[in-house]
């Protein structure tokens, strides 16, 4: 496999203060046992007890382990170790053999996955139809009554005013998505608990209102009608409410195999719950698809992608419109990395494409777009302008504009991100001959 650079090391810890704690160790002196094969990385880093903390990476994946009780994912020592490698400077000499402790927990690794397989196949068994369909029909029902409820208390918001729902204090919008998830609709209450800040914190607060509501009313009309949807209409509207679908089904319906262009992703984090979007392009027919994991507490979030390399996998894909959501099937194997961004356009054909989107599918929140040759510009309103003078403004809460200025000089590049509300988040970066994640 290719040698990471420091920036890829970087995209995969989990915050600033990782990467800082992690160039601390950076002194050989600190590490034993350091090695590396094609697809592993390990090594023994000394920390304060008496014995070395056993650190080891699986590239392939990216994977990691660590004997230190730390609950970040990697931790230092981990970024420690690949930072090391990267350096290519002798510290982490090539072997032919894996160390004791690197080899049995890739054995453990084998073992696991096929635990989960046999797992997942005892899932995919059917169940008893009869308690199915009762089930079945009693969220539906459930539902049914919840977004009839919604419906009038989104009709009691609009003869009030956007402007009276500002003044409402958090608790009457928490109350609102507390009565949607006892609904068992979950994606709408989320969506109403996070429009409770937003009101506060948007500058363009009132439009951004005026335009969620017109989305939920929406969505309880189109409830209303669902039996005359088609399938991938249906699929849209349900992850849209928030009704998942199990992944023994996506497994089971529609799988893919083949090779992967990574183009970018991005986590959030708002105290409950992270997510992780990942896009890959399939390099057979060109389709995009968005990988989406999700972790709480202190589940560790599934390890990234990393932007720019080329994966080997199978892909099972859920219903719905372009670009449908999918999921790993099995652990994707790096291939090759790539430096072409696919299909780059203006700024004036991205948002006429998301405006197509949007006419056919309005619960899309993330259109992925490849902006050619753009430049990014500091201000009051940070944005991006491409050649002909039109510009994207960054969506608010967007931290790569330094990144980007400091890495491109100001100087036009072609940039992979995502259309968010009609603004844009700059995810990857094109730079000489490789790919180069914000």
């Amino acid at each position: 496999m290719a040698r990471w650079t420091e920036a890829q090391v970087t995209k995969v810890a989990p915050d600033d203060s990782s990467m800082t704690a992690a160039r601390k160790l950076l002194n050989p002196a600190l590490w034993s046992e350091t090695g590396s094969t094609d697809i592993l990385v390990w090594g023994k880093c000394q920390g304060s007890g008496k014995s070395p903390y056993q650190v080891s990476v699986d590239l392939a994946g990216p994977a990691y382990r660590c004997s230190c009780p730390s609950r970040k994912f990697p931790c230092k020592h981990a970024l420690a170790l690949l930072l090391l490698w990267v350096r290519g400077s002798g510290d982490v000499a090539e072997v032919g053999k894996a160390a004791g402790f690197a080899q049995e927990w890739v054995e453990e690794r084998a073992a696991r996955a096929e635990r989960t397989e046999t797992r997942k196949a005892s899932e995919e068994r059917s169940p008893d139809p009869v308690a199915r369909a009762k089930r079945l029909d009693e969220r539906l029902a459930l539902m049914t009554a919840g977004l009839d409820d919604f419906g009038r208390w989104l009709l009691d918001l609009v003869r009030a005013g956007t402007a009276a729902a500002r003044q409402q204090p958090y608790s009457w919008w928490d109350t609102a998505a507390a009565r949607l998830v006892d609904a068992q609709l979950p994606g709408l209450a989320q969506q109403v608990r996070d429009m409770g800040s937003e009101v506060h914190r948007r500058g363009d607060w009132a439009d951004h209102l005026l335009a969620a509501c017109g989305r939920w009313w929406t969505a309880t009309r189109a409830w209303t009608i669902r039996d005359s949807l088609d399938a991938d209409a249906m699929a849209d509207l349900r992850a849209y409410l928030g009704w998942a679908q199990p992944t023994a089904e996506v497994r089971a319906a529609d799988s893919l195999s083949g090779t992967f262009l990574v183009l970018g992703g991005h986590r959030t984090d708002d105290g409950r719950l992270r997510q992780q979007r990942t896009w890959l392009r399939d390099e057979a027919s060109g389709e995009l698809l968005v990988v989406l994991d999700f972790a709480a507490g202190p589940t560790p979030m599934a390890t990234p992608q990393l932007a720019g390399t080329v994966v080997s996998a199978t892909v099972s894909r859920y219903p719905g419109t372009t670009p449908r959501r999918a999921l790993f099937a099995e652990d994707p194997v790096v291939t090759r990395s790539d430096s072409v961004l696919p299909d780059p356009v203006a700024v004036q054909a991205a948002q006429a494409s998301r405006a197509e989107r949007l006419a056919g599918t309005p619960w899309i929140d993330h259109v992925p777009v490849v902006l050619a040759d753009i430049a990014a510009m500091a201000g009051d309103r940070p944005c991006v302008v491409d050649r002909t003078g039109h510009r994207l403004d960054l969506v608010d809460d967007d931290t790569s504009l330094w990144p980007l200025l400091a890495i491109t000089g100001g100087h036009p590049a072609d940039v992979f991100g995502e259309l968010s509300g009609g603004r844009f988040r700059p995810l990857t970066l094109r730079v000489d001959d490789r790919l180069v994640a914000l």
